[in-house]
């Protein structure tokens, strides 16, 4: 499947973007945007927020989607407002690409399966190859709850049952000192909320891995590899129903979160606490994957000093 920006198919897209774009970046709402005009090529102009002077594209992401019981659903939309198109895959039944060739950023979404389930789901292993091809490659790549455990495992890291039980509901998770600096977290609450629904821990993280998030019961919530490989152990693409029908396939799990948590008022209202926080955290990850936001500045390796 694949999913455009609105209002425009692949053909003359950027055209459209551009002479959008060209309408905004006088307008009040352009300035306080940040927008600003530069030469293109061939003396053409081009219009990106300040103050990347990138051409204008419309990034290629492929999204690969391990369950059917989790789409990519806001997070999808979100992306393509900010300009993505998405080529959305959904193993077996859709054919893994052999590479990532063409493509500007990699999206792994959550699923109910182990990271290294291969007995299973043998095309797991094809999903790690991707995840690590994509974050030694430099290529803008996010991995989200279980897409986080794959990129972790592919990477060096190790995968387990929880140890202190199942991540189930809305929380709030902390902010370490590096995320400040970072261009996808740095905006982002010193708390913000998310939304949980795990059994299984990153318990050991990649070497040079940089923890950019945490929380009480599993430390490693969001961390960043190179550049701009991202992972988070928590869901940002949630609805309040799809909430919900895990929680009915899962009772046990569900059992687990406080009381109330899954009752459709609260679900709506953390639903919306999330967007607020998470629909700009996407528009970044589109600006990364499109040249218009430069990625992290390369953490320093764990090397012996030398005599």
């Amino acid at each position: 499947m694949v999913l455009h920006p609105p209002g425009c198919g692949r053909v003359g897209h950027r055209r459209t973007q551009i002479k959008d774009l060209e309408a905004l970046v006088e307008t009040p709402q352009g300035i306080s945007q940040g927008l600003e005009a530069f030469p293109g090529p061939n003396g053409a102009e081009s219009i990106r927020p300040g103050p990347y002077p990138e051409w204008v594209t419309a990034p290629r992401i492929l999204v690969i989607q391990p369950d059917e019981s989790d789409p990519v659903g806001p997070l999808g939309e979100w992306c393509t407002a900010a300009g993505a198109e998405l080529d959305i895959r959904l193993p077996p039944a859709d054919e893994l690409p052999a590479g990532l060739d063409g493509y500007q950023g990699l999206i792994c979404l959550g699923g109910g399966m182990n990271a290294e389930d291969d007995s299973a789901h043998p095309w797991l292993k094809s999903v790690r190859d991707l995840l690590a091809a994509g974050a030694h490659s430099g290529l803008p790549t996010l991995g989200i709850c279980l897409g986080a455990q794959l990129l972790a495992v592919a990477t060096g890291g190790r995968v387990e049952q929880g140890t202190k039980g199942p991540e189930v509901g809305a929380h709030l998770i902390a902010k370490k000192d590096a995320a400040w600096t970072d261009p996808l977290f740095a905006d982002l609450p010193l708390m913000p909320d998310v939304m949980h629904f795990h059994g299984d821990e990153i318990s050991r993280l990649p070497v040079n891995a940089v923890l950019l998030a945490s929380a009480p019961r599993y430390p490693n919530q969001a961390f960043r590899l190179g550049r701009c490989a991202y992972g988070v152990q928590f869901h940002i693409e949630t609805t309040a129903e799809l909430v919900q029908s895990w929680a009915a396939d899962e009772p046990d799990m569900a059992a687990t979160a406080k009381p109330g948590a899954f009752d459709a008022s609260t679900l709506n209202q953390i639903h919306q606490d999330l967007a607020d926080t998470w629909q700009p955290f996407a528009e970044r990850f589109v600006r990364l994957a499109g040249g218009a936001l430069e990625p992290a500045t390369p953490a320093p390796r764990n090397t012996l000093p030398l005599a």
